[in-house]
């Protein structure tokens, strides 16, 4: 199998208007942190990037809902996002953001390029505008009556009471949500990228050439092109984003769909040029392997629009994988960021110091690959409290403890192991393997299983072999049965890493484990050599009580102390 020379990993740049909430986590980052370094530990040569998208509307009305401007919002949230993702362990190469100085030029950049390709198409239209703050009206700043179930506070682009997608020109009775008047339509000229132009290429690439994509990708792609294909305008009438670089666009700004994605682009230059590299090769060689981690509402956005862009251009490379997740409920709802019926980040990290791991864990184990699944309270508890405190903890603490009661905190020697020891080391010979694999066809939850399945398998060879019991008759014997534990355990510490990297480093520094890799030549029966000091064992997760899931739920009440729009 031919492995490609680099990797470019990119995650969702999450909307710098709101703090993020265990769904972004559970649908783009967590996944994208696994995959990214299970691919260090193999040393593969790896970029990994995100940042917070600062431009677009949401961006304006939280500012104006804040009584502050953009610029302070999205300085606010981004500061915030970053130090949550930090918090959990989230590893970015660059966190960057799309109203830096390298995002500006290489967007406008970019637009340049294909206008000077001839790719866009120019349109005069109707559109709603504001006579009173004389200003164009996003689909968001228009509110009306819903055509379906007449609900009077729907706005443009969807009538929250009934979940319908609408049009500004199918409300009744629009109004400005600004100004509270009339809006009036007014002609506007804007910039159009022709998708439709590009169908049959789409069609090849995706429907042909990417039949590996993930089910629920490849069938959302088929579907928009089943339906066919329009041109999508590239820039629209707003104070707050990228200036389109063109003379006869005066107080127009590139469209934030079409600034958003280059945005991993501007990120990857800021970050090699910290590191006095060339960024070039992340993005024009063919030997790169593009992969974008996100949620499923972004799939046509990274799968159809983004790679028509990248054609058009005809400089990059384009996605190899989009391994992107379904949603993530929460006890049994839907996640609501106005109703506050979410879980956010930075808070859970406030409730829960030092549990990070323990979030990582529930998230992989319950993670949205295939199809929506749910977060719930008394599921985290039991998960922490079944699996990580009884299983893994339990297999680290009582195997470390033993050693340092019978053997004086040094690795026992394995003379002759009998065959219950040899076939434990013969299961964990293709422990890389089976795990990596999983992992690098996007089966995060499938290799979580098989890692505590290791460990699991470590608890019930000690409660077999019971070396408690055999260091009286025959403590040489005992001293074989923990030197295999603590080779399983070794092995486990190096598999656990992607997924809980606190822990793993715990689990290192306390058997003094020197490797860092994954498979290839390492030897599963010698990462521990007899006579090596163990530290003494310390608790690696704590149980749950009742009471503070209690309070947890308590705080999922309706109440709308963040409104995110």
């Amino acid at each position: 199998m031919a492995y490609p020379k680099r990797y470019t990993v990119t995650a969702a740049l999450p909307y710098a208007n709101g703090p993020i909430h265990l769904g972004h986590v559970a649908g783009a980052y967590l996944p994208a942190d696994i995959y990214v370094r299970y691919l260090r530990q193999k040393k593969a040569t790896v970029v990994f990037v995100s940042g917070t998208d600062e431009h677009g509307v949401p961006v304006v009305i939280r500012a104006q809902q804040e009584g502050v401007t953009p610029r302070q919002v999205v300085d606010k949230y981004h500061t915030l996002i970053k130090e949550a993702l930090q918090g959990l362990g989230i590893s970015f190469d660059i966190f960057a953001r799309t109203s830096s100085p390298t995002h500006y030029e290489t967007a406008a950049d970019f637009f340049k390029v294909l206008h000077q390709k001839g790719v866009f198409e120019v349109y005069e239209t109707d559109q709603y505008y504001d006579p009173v703050c004389k200003q164009f009206l996003s689909d968001r700043y228009i509110k009306g009556s819903c055509p379906s179930c007449k609900h009077p506070g729907a706005y443009g682009d969807q009538c929250e009471a009934c979940g319908r997608t609408l049009s500004p020109e199918e409300l009744i009775d629009p109004i400005s949500a600004i100004s509270g008047v009339a809006p009036i339509l007014k002609s506007t000229k804007h910039w159009y990228l022709p998708l439709n132009r590009y169908e049959d290429w789409l069609k090849q690439w995706i429907l042909e050439d990417h039949k590996d994509f993930k089910t629920n990708v490849y069938g959302q792609c088929k579907g928009w092109l089943d339906q066919g294909l329009q041109p999508r305008a590239v820039t629209r009438d707003l104070a707050w984003g990228i200036p389109v670089p063109l003379p006869e666009a005066t107080g127009k700004v590139l469209y934030v769909w079409f600034d958003a994605p280059i945005g991993y682009i501007s990120a990857t230059k800021e970050w090699a040029k910290a590191q006095q590299i060339d960024w070039e090769p992340f993005w024009q060689d063919p030997d790169t392997k593009l992969v974008h981690f996100l949620g499923k509402d972004n799939i046509v956005f990274h799968c159809i629009i983004f790679p028509v862009m990248l054609k058009a251009h005809g400089s990059f490379i384009l996605p190899q994988q989009v391994p992107a997740n379904e949603f993530l409920n929460l006890e049994g709802q839907k996640l609501s960021t106005s109703r506050n019926h979410a879980v956010w980040l930075h808070d859970y990290l406030e409730t829960f110091p030092g549990k990070a791991d323990v979030l990582r864990y529930v998230l992989c184990t319950i993670a949205p690959e295939n199809k929506d699944s749910d977060f719930t309270w008394q599921d985290f508890q039991d998960k922490n409290n079944r699996e990580l405190v009884a299983n893994l903890g339990n297999l680290v603490h009582r195997t470390l403890s033993l050693v340092h009661r019978y053997f004086d905190g040094l690795v026992p020697p394995s003379i002759a192991p009998n065959g219950a020891d040899q076939t434990l080391l013969t299961d964990l010979m293709d422990a890389f393997t089976a795990v990596g694999d999983a992992i690098a066809q996007f089966k995060f939850k499938e290799a979580l299983q098989l890692v505590m399945g290791y460990a699991a398998l470590g608890n019930k060879y000690l409660t077999d072999r019971r070396p408690w019991h055999l260091v009286k008759s025959n403590p040489e014997e005992a001293g074989i049965v923990l030197h295999v534990t603590l080779q399983l355990i070794a092995t486990v510490t190096l598999l656990i890493k992607p997924f809980l990297p606190t822990t793993g480093d715990k689990m290192a520094h306390m058997l003094g484990l020197q490797e860092t890799g994954w498979g290839g030549d390492l030897d599963v029966t010698k990462l521990l050599q007899p006579g090596d000091r163990l530290l003494p064992p310390i608790v690696l997760f704590e149980k749950i009580e009742d009471d503070i899931i209690a309070a947890q739920r308590a705080k999922l009440q309706p109440n709308a102390t963040e409104p995110v729009v």
